[in-house]
């Protein structure tokens, strides 16, 4: 049996000859011509009007963040456990991230958490679709509307889910996707925005390139406006066309990458079905999970922490990595974790205990035998 990776992409000929094309005739007047095409099939299939196309998520999500007039002083909203991109952004634009408690089940934003933490300086909520997993978002749309606070989904992880039919990243105001190298799509790196608010659009359009109107398209741009004429100091996070022909390609096969993912899924929770008082990703009956990367939960019986797990697993040459950390815990945010520990409880308990077994898209039947194999060893 070859070795087992943590995670790692689906490349096809399909990929290599597309990008072929991009090398070879992605030039001139063709030098954006895969980014635009991959930005328009992949707002039309979320039910999206618009997408912005980004060197990454985390890119992504300070476009929309600065779009919205975050600034110092406010505070955003964010899940305590999550990726630290999720809440970057945020300091970037030296507002403050206000971490919030997660679901015990879908390890999600807590929508009563959510609605204790608003306060009048609060100016977004960033809801993420933890590695798959799709929150309780009727709830938390609700408090969005109630407070008339604009809702942002991080469905980095998502691709594919959906929650009573809707698929991840049609909700809230603005939508972001993550094409690392380890995710369901990937372009090595890459993000995507999406929108449907043509206003905000046309404001994160220029912010992605230099505070200039000619970054719109033609149909939008001022005609009283010179070209390479900057009106503000702004970002440059433009994607590059043979990033975005791999994205492309990958798309055109986007069915395919969400069904390994839930093949790999179904797979483990069939080994893992007889062992007591664990937890992996759950998938009620309203919710399709596009299981980015499959999360287990050992039960308290167990005492085991998700630290002597990922040894023990090791030990057997089984990869594994952490449940994301606490926010809140982490030198990134000093002072805080104290009073977090106390406030979101959940949050620093299932991260305690949480381990991502591997998502590779290589991963074979016998993989999956050894991992299980590895997982009921180190419960014995």
């Amino acid at each position: 049996m070859k070795p087992i990776v943590m995670a790692g992409p689906w490349i096809t000929e399909l990929e290599i000859k597309t990008v072929e094309d991009a090398m070879r005739n992605g030039w001139y007047e063709n030098s954006y011509g895969y980014v635009e095409k991959f930005q328009v099939e992949f707002a039309k299939y979320h039910n999206r009007k618009f997408a912005v196309m980004t060197p990454n998520c985390t890119t992504a999500i300070h476009l929309l963040l600065t779009a919205l007039g975050i600034k110092e002083g406010d505070e955003v909203i964010v899940p305590e456990c999550t990726w630290i991109a999720s809440a970057a952004p945020i300091t970037y634009l030296k507002a403050t991230p206000v971490f919030c408690d997660i679901d015990p089940v879908h390890w999600c934003l807590d929508p009563s958490s959510v609605e204790k933490n608003i306060s009048p300086k609060t100016k977004a909520i960033i809801v993420v679709d933890l590695y798959g997993n799709m929150p309780d978002m009727n709830a938390i749309v609700s408090i969005s509307e109630k407070y008339n606070i604009p809702l942002i989904e991080d469905a980095a992880e998502a691709l594919g889910s959906t929650y009573y039919n809707v698929k991840a990243g049609k909700f809230g105001v603005g939508s972001v996707f993550s094409f690392h190298r380890t995710k369901t799509l990937t372009t090595g790196e890459g993000g995507m925005l999406l929108l449907d608010d043509e206003n905000l659009y046309k404001r994160c359009m220029i912010l992605r390139d230099h505070g200039r109107d000619g970054a719109l398209p033609l149909h939008m741009r001022d005609p009283k406006q010179k070209e390479y004429f900057s009106n503000e100091v702004t970002y440059k996070y433009m994607p590059f066309n043979v990033q975005a022909a791999m994205g492309y390609a990958q798309f055109q096969r986007v069915g395919e990458l969400i069904a390994k993912k839930h093949w790999i899924y179904e797979e483990y929770k069939k080994r893992l079905n007889e062992v007591d008082d664990i937890l992996l990703n759950p998938e009620p009956d309203f919710v399709f999970n596009g299981v980015w990367i499959t999360a287990l939960v050992f039960g308290k019986s167990y005492n085991l922490t998700k630290q002597i797990a990922i040894q023990k697993l090791s030990k057997l040459n089984l990869p594994s990595r952490p449940f994301f950390y606490p926010l809140s815990s982490l030198p990134a945010y000093p002072g805080l974790e104290e009073k977090n520990r106390k406030n979101n409880p959940v949050a620093y308990d299932i991260s305690s205990r949480g381990i991502n077994l591997s998502c590779a898209m290589n991963l074979t039947i016998d993989q999956v035998d050894a991992i299980c194999d590895g997982i009921k060893k180190i419960l014995k």
